[in-house]
């Protein structure tokens, strides 16, 4: 850990975002000219670790991304900003997963295709519980499910914070929960016998997740822990642009968790930080103007 910088370690997705501004989704056969693009790594994990480093933290990514010229310009974009990456693929030559976005000039909304980690099995690496070490906090986002579950017991092992980031339910979810301290997931997460967010809440707290919440873009995020629940406002903003704000809303809650023993009031005070940087990330187009602006 460098002296005076929180530490933490995201484990799961990256890809090579290709984000297009338009006036709307195109049909079948229709072009479009875009407005603006943006080309970027991505991935819930990448994004996070991201927003942790332009916080003030030092940022590990353990991930895949492989040798391929498109994934050496995916590495070479997160080094810049200050993450460090471990790469579990590097002597891959095969081209990292590609996140085609269409993002919804007028609303902000995305649409995302991409194959996220399916061309990727990912071992633990010798040295997992030496990355672990090394940091404060380890982010999961529910990608490369059997690394993250290793990493997870590592951590509860080693005494370090676990926060997962429920975008979806995912095959092996189940594995995790149990090793996690906070998880906060978004409306779309479901978890089997679930239909609302109180049914989720209530879910994760039954699989061993003390503090728990569910966000729901500009809807206030709810949340639940030991002492009590509640819920915590998002700001306002003018959307321009929906991708990537939970994963800095993860990015900027491993930050503030950072050295902090959770209650009610420190969990819902985390949650309202985030939600403050989530939102300013949701006011420009692409996943880095938001660090340039504010």
């Amino acid at each position: 850990m460098e002296r005076g910088r929180p530490a933490g370690l995201f484990v799961g997705l990256c890809t090579l975002d290709v984000i297009q501004l338009v006036d709307h989704a195109p049909g079948p056969n229709e072009k479009l000219t875009a407005r603006d693009q943006a080309v970027a790594a991505g991935g819930p994990a990448a994004n996070a670790a991201v927003a942790f480093s332009h916080l003030g933290g030092a940022a590990t990514l353990l991930t895949a991304i492989g040798a391929h010229p498109l994934g050496v310009g995916v590495s070479a974009d997160l080094r810049a900003l200050g993450v460090t990456v471990s790469d579990l693929a590097a002597d891959s030559a095969e081209p990292p997963a590609v996140s085609s976005v269409l993002v919804t000039a007028s609303t902000g909304e995305r649409a995302v295709a991409s194959t996220n980690a399916t061309a990727h099995r990912l071992a633990p690496p010798d040295d997992l519980d030496a990355l672990v070490a090394a940091c404060e906090i380890v982010e999961f986002d529910g990608h490369h499910m059997e690394l993250a579950v290793a990493a997870a017991r590592s951590a509860r092992a080693l005494g370090r914070k676990t926060l997962f980031d429920g975008g979806s339910w995912k095959p092996g979810t189940q594995n995790l929960l149990p090793l996690i301290d906070v998880a906060v997931c978004s409306a779309d997460f479901h978890p089997p016998g679930t239909s609302t967010p109180t049914d989720t809440l209530r879910f994760l707290r039954e699989h061993g997740v003390a503090w728990s919440a569910v966000t729901g873009g500009a809807d206030p995020v709810q949340w639940a822990g030991p002492g009590g629940d509640g819920t915590v406002a998002v700001p306002a903003v003018r959307v321009a642009d929906t991708l990537g704000a939970g994963d800095v809303l993860h990015g900027a809650l491993a930050h503030h968790l950072v050295g902090s023993r959770p209650t009610s009031e420190g969990f819902a005070e985390a949650l309202r930080a985030a939600a403050v940087v989530a939102s300013r990330a949701c006011a420009s187009f692409g996943t880095r103007a938001w660090m340039r602006e504010g």
